[in-house]
């Protein structure tokens, strides 16, 4: 029974125990009282809390310089206005695009969450056309995507759970297959026929670069990614690149599409972005997106905006992270983790109801085999009794279904690493004694 007044997110209520209430983070920690315990547990957070801490829990420099910030300015309207932190921001994103993709994104479109960043992204493509005296109507997108919880997002999402109770009111998306190992020439044929099909009337193709997240944590090649966008390309397709969880190292490199050798038109960014620290959603776009938009009449300015665009105390977030991949050796922990993972999914192969391990930067998944109707659903009913396992030796990962899936801090240690695997086996071998 929930006695608090708070909805909280992907919670059914009637049936989930209590919220555990959380004191403080450090690091790769969480510290909290579990059911009602007077006594404080220390909780490794396997998961980020859904990706978007990547320094670390209250990393001290984003904490003081956001703690700047706030006294001398915390908000200000961003039409018309705009400040020290937004300015900064833009140009570091830009210098920092220009080293990954060898050419910078000239313009920066803020936002305060993952999913208004790609509803900014599609509302630029579909009006970039429109705007050049071209219209075109379509969007391509792959299945089991997802992007996000507002409507134009849920739109080129997959059709599933996530949206189940909404489809009526989702504009119509192209879904291709993703194209996993072994399936790509099925993707880039149904690709091909669309795109011959509707030549003229394909304004964007939009992806999850590499790893595919709330949809299962599928993983594709970069050569697949660089065949779609080819196809894309010689259509005069626009790309955008939702690198929401992928961006900021997860996949390896600072962004997912430059294994690719890829520059999308529209790249949507968020999570990682301010170290997970303040909410804050990035949208970059090349400089004929905004050339579109560029005129003396007003009536054909962008019309979007949200009350928090260029949150001072965000952008101040950003940059502090920023300057902690200048001057930490974050990419040598990335890649520690990276080669724990590979190490981890041999043995864990061993385990004969762990299925499907897959592995990408610093994200490691499998699959809990189970005889269970529903088992590779979000609506498992093996999801939440591997979350309260896990839960019981004190990590927190929050199945997929029944998929698995470790990505975290990447100031996690060798030993709380071991333990995250320790604690997956463990769970694995519990699962499958009561089967």
């Amino acid at each position: 029974m929930n006695n608090s007044p708070i909805w909280h997110p992907f919670t059914q209520h009637a049936i989930t125990p209590e919220a555990i209430h959380v004191d403080r983070a450090s690091g790769a920690y969480i510290f909290a009282h579990k059911n009602g315990q007077t006594e404080e547990e220390q909780i490794i957070d396997a998961i980020s809390s859904w990706w978007v801490i990547t320094h670390g829990h209250c990393h001290p420099h984003i904490t003081q310089t956001v703690q700047e910030q706030a006294a001398k300015l915390d908000q200000v309207i961003f039409a018309g206005f705009t400040h020290d932190q937004a300015e900064k921001l833009a140009a570091r994103m830009a210098a920092l695009t220009a080293k990954s993709f060898g050419q910078p994104y000239d313009h920066a479109f803020f936002s305060d969450s993952g999913s208004t960043s790609v509803e900014v992204a599609l509302k630029m493509a579909i009006g970039y056309w429109t705007q050049t005296g071209h219209p075109r109507s379509k969007i391509i997108a792959l299945e089991d995507g997802y992007h996000g919880d507002t409507f134009g997002a849920m739109s080129v999402g997959g059709r599933n759970q996530y949206n189940t109770l909404y489809k009526p009111f989702l504009f119509e998306v192209e879904h291709l297959p993703v194209p996993e190992e072994g399936h790509e020439a099925k993707t880039l044929e149904r690709l091909k026929t669309y795109l011959k099909k509707n030549k003229d009337d394909v304004a964007a193709f939009i992806f999850e670069p590499l790893l595919m997240g709330a949809g299962g944590m599928k993983i594709y090649s970069p050569q697949a990614l660089k065949a779609m966008s080819d196809l894309c390309r010689a259509h005069d397709v626009l790309l955008i690149a939702d690198e929401v969880m992928t961006g900021f190292g997860r996949t390896g490199t600072m962004f997912a599409c430059e294994q690719a050798d890829i520059m999308p038109d529209i790249m949507c960014l968020s999570k990682g972005m301010t170290g997970g620290f303040l909410p804050m959603g990035l949208t970059l776009c090349t400089h004929d997106i905004f050339e579109a938009y560029y005129h003396e009449d007003r009536a054909k300015m962008f019309f979007h905006s949200t009350s928090f665009t260029g949150n001072a105390l965000s952008c101040a977030a950003a940059n502090a992270s920023l300057d902690i991949w200048e001057s930490e050796p974050v990419f040598e922990r990335i890649e520690h983790i990276t080669k724990s993972h590979s190490t981890a999914a041999k043995e864990l192969a061993q385990h004969n109801n762990i299925a499907n391990i897959r592995h990408k930067g610093t994200m490691l998944a499998l699959d809990i085999v189970m005889d269970d109707e529903k088992g590779t659903d979000y609506l498992s009913t093996l999801q939440p009794r591997l979350y309260g396992l896990a839960l019981e030796r004190n990590v927190l990962l929050r199945p997929l279904g029944n998929t698995l899936y470790m990505l975290p801090p990447y100031c996690v240690t060798d030993e709380d690493l071991q333990e995250i695997y320790a604690t997956v086996k463990n769970v694995a071998a519990q699962v499958a004694a009561s089967d």
